[in-house]
């Protein structure tokens, strides 16, 4: 399972240590005027390298479009292009050649397929985001023609959290720090517990809060295309998730119906509006016209400088010790890679409600 999505498709290729990360977007609407920039911006806030916080593997990431675009449109063929790997030390993984790494997908992998690439975890790893991260730019830039943004935030690293509404936020400060806080005070604090864990040789994970603005009523069906389905099949399939939640979530189980029922009212343009927002934009599987927001809760990095017990392809107890350059936390990296997915998504729907919405409206 390559391809992500339905008419907006993503279908991705590449292994952390081989030549090159890429993908095939099909799907995507003609006439979309493709900013170069904003597409590479997109892919450089998710390279290593970035800051002391992050990985110190060094990657250019510089993407290179092959077909689907002409003078700056795209043309509604597919739209192929490439990411080349230029910085890998797959030296660093020799000692897991015969050892599976805890946590990892390096048994299962090996179960299922009876073969794995232990460079980096090969295609399952974090590496093959990069292609999502160039699509979801791609349906950024379609989804702007809708009027619909995207914005994700890093809102907790371990127990440090930011508590402030998203919409009592600057959002526009989000990039404005290494971990991706708009709250620059929480901000400090987070950043200080990475680096605390990375001295300890160990990691920590972390939640990312996300919101579609400008989302028409309509999106999504009431059954098994549900959109807060869709989106939450989209969040978990990001390496190292392991939670998804939209609206209040799991605190709702701490109210009653009467306390968290969004009543609706006419506004002041006469359309019908929910008072509140407990549901986060969803309602019956369907975008009700509120913004959808939504958190992603990932792991700590699985890979920790410590030695950890194990066993080896022979089913042998021993010891391991990882190498290399490894994330102590993978959230502030993340963020762009959240908000792909979500654009991905939204796109896709969006084309999908223009195939099945009421014709008489």
């Amino acid at each position: 399972m390559n391809t992500f999505g339905n008419l907006f498709r993503l279908t991705s290729f590449g292994e952390s240590h081989g030549e090159a990360i890429g993908g095939v977007i099909d799907g995507c609407p003609a006439g979309i005027a493709l900013d170069m920039t904003f597409i590479q911006r997109e892919l450089d806030r998710r390279k290593p390298g970035q800051s002391d916080i992050t990985t110190s593997r060094k990657e250019a990431d510089k993407v290179a479009f092959l077909s689907g675009i002409f003078e700056g449109k795209t043309t509604g063929a597919p739209i192929g292009f490439t990411v080349h790997n230029t910085n890998q030390h797959s030296s660093d993984y020799d000692n897991l050649k015969e050892v599976y790494r805890p946590s990892h997908a390096d048994y299962t992998y090996q179960t299922k397929y009876g073969i794995r690439d232990h460079r980096g975890g090969g295609r399952s790893s974090a590496r093959e985001t990069v292609a999502r991260v160039v699509a979801g730019a791609v349906a950024k830039l379609a989804l702007k023609k809708l009027k619909i943004e995207i914005r994700a935030y890093t809102s907790q690293i371990g127990d440090i959290q930011l508590n402030t509404p998203y919409f009592e936020l600057d959002l526009d400060q989000i990039e404005s720090t290494p971990v991706r806080c708009p709250d620059r005070i929480v901000a400090e604090k987070m950043m200080q517990r990475i680096r605390e864990v990375k001295a300890e040789n160990d990691t920590i994970g972390g939640i990312i809060s996300c919101i579609c603005k400008g989302a028409p009523t309509g999106l999504g069906e009431p059954v098994f295309g549900k959109l807060h389905a869709a989106l939450g099949n989209a969040m978990l399939s990001i390496n190292a998730v392991k939670g998804f939640e939209y609206g209040l979530g799991f605190q709702s189980v701490l109210y009653k119906g009467s306390e968290i029922n969004d009543s609706l009212y006419r506004n002041h343009e006469g359309k019908i509006a929910s008072r509140t927002n407990y549901s986060g934009g969803i309602q019956g599987g369907i975008s009700n016209g509120e913004d959808i927001y939504f958190r992603v809760a990932f792991k700590p990095v699985a890979t920790v400088m410590k030695e950890q017990q194990t066993v080896n392809k022979q089913g042998l107890e021993t010891v391991l010790f990882a190498k290399g350059r490894h994330d102590a936390c993978v959230v502030p990296r993340a963020v762009p890679i959240v908000e792909a997915m979500a654009a991905m998504t939204m796109l896709d729907f969006c084309l999908y409600h223009k195939a099945t919405q009421n014709f008489t409206a």
